[in-house]
């Protein structure tokens, strides 16, 4: 029996101490900080994450068996590695291993290393402005824009001629719309087909493949407008057949471990791919080192088995892979979202019809703050709703996860209305 911490506040993190709160091998649950989903199935610390020390001696106090680690920021800042140097098992990479996100240009560099298939780039730093202006010139189009370091999900701009790629240049190192993030960027072939995204379980050498599923990044219906951190998904996705799942995992996931290994950076959580498919063709668009996020939301609730024991095996350098399975089931989460989510949204925005839910409904808190009884907004995406069809309907869970957005009250609520529109085209 363990005695488990989650570390972050989002959607994901509430469906991962979901998912965890349902195992057989838990003892206590705490999410750090969490929000007022998460307190329904754990106890929520209100400790900042950033605060290193603490959360170390809060771990200590607690003798707490396995921590997993949900966002990208505190694995990059190194949180793993301290808590792994002070006795602890942690789901989740080293900051070396946490590179593969958090620069674009390594995550390319491993791959091209590993023979990984990916889309040709050339990358620039901020003292380049002419050399990667220059280069716009002489590239196909569309071509793709990414800053190198973490952006939320939104440091990629789709750039359809050299007028916007141009203007992406100037957003991106003079304007610094990225932070320091885009300090460097790198400039990408444009790929063509249909985004999945595959989530690895890893114990570093060993792994295992979740089902897969799709994110809708656009904030509008038929993927048009901005990139956003995602406004939904659905899981599986039927574009990732046998054949695909075989790609993606002898061709992609083991010699990515294996090039991480051989430059002494072991993987050790969840190595997200995400994937560019056209007629049995997969290339890699980025890779993330944690679960994904509203992917996970559709993905984990497909799980049967002890999840908890998965992770903990993975954590603990020998993978058991036996302690789950899949069912044949299919999700469908749709994202609640701020008015003006991804720029500038109110929050503090009171939420009402939650109470009104069936239970065949999973609402995954992921911006929200609780005073009193009452629920409020806290950010730009603010609820999951995720259904289920235990018989694999992806056309009955999509209608049922609308059926239940239909019943949330905020002001300036805005949702997609076409999320697992392109499953239902196959």
């Amino acid at each position: 029996m363990y005695t488990v911490l989650v570390i972050g506040a989002g959607g994901r993190e509430h469906t991962i101490a979901w998912i965890i709160s349902r195992s057989k091998s838990l003892k206590k649950l705490y999410c750090m900080p969490g929000n007022p989903g998460t307190s329904s199935v754990s106890e929520n610390v209100s400790i900042n994450i950033s605060d290193h020390d603490e959360v170390i001696k809060f771990c200590k106090e607690k003798s707490i068996d396995l921590i997993v680690i949900g966002p990208e920021q505190p694995l990059v800042d190194g949180l793993s590695d301290l808590l792994r140097k002070s006795g602890f098992k942690v789901f989740g990479p080293d900051s070396d291993a946490a590179m593969i996100e958090a620069s674009k240009s390594f995550a390319k560099d491993i791959m091209f290393k590993a023979g990984v298939p990916t889309a040709g780039y050339k990358e620039f730093d901020s003292g380049q402005f002419e050399a990667a202006s220059d280069y716009l010139k002489t590239v196909n189009y569309p071509v793709v824009i990414k800053a190198d370091g973490l952006a939320a999900g939104k440091g990629v701009i789709i750039c359809e001629k050299f007028e916007q790629a141009g203007e992406a240049l100037i957003q991106i190192f003079v304007d610094r719309v990225f932070g320091e993030s885009g300090s460097k960027l790198i400039i990408e072939d444009f790929l063509v087909g249909e985004e999945a995204s595959i989530f690895a379980v890893t114990d570093g050498k060993d792994f295992l493949l979740l089902p897969s599923s799709q994110d809708h990044k656009r904030i509008g219906d038929g993927d048009t407008g901005k990139n956003t951190g995602g406004m939904g998904a659905y899981s599986p996705a039927p574009i990732v057949n046998a054949e695909i799942l075989n790609i993606v995992a002898e061709k992609i996931i083991k010699p990515t471990l294996n090039q991480l290994k051989i430059e002494g950076k072991n993987f050790i959580g969840c190595l997200y791919a995400g994937l560019m498919i056209k007629d049995n063709n997969v290339n890699v668009v980025e890779f993330n080192c944690r679960f994904g996020d509203p992917e996970t939301q559709a993905v984990l609730p497909l799980i049967d088995g002890d999840f908890l024991k998965l992770l903990y095996s993975a954590a603990s350098g020998k993978l058991d892979k036996s302690s789950v399975s899949f069912s044949s089931a299919a999700s469908v989460c749709v994202v609640a979202a701020s008015e003006g989510y991804p720029d500038v949204y109110r929050k503090g925005i009171e939420i009402t019809g939650i109470e009104n839910i069936t239970e065949d409904i999973v609402i995954f808190h992921a911006g929200t703050k609780q005073i009193g009884a009452q629920i409020f907004t806290d950010g730009g995406r603010v609820l999951g709703v995720t259904a289920i069809s235990e018989v694999g309907d992806l056309k009955a869970a999509k209608k049922k996860a609308y059926s239940a957005i239909s019943k949330i009250h905020f002001d300036g609520i805005y949702y997609r209305k076409d999320i697992a529109d392109k499953a239902l085209e196959h």
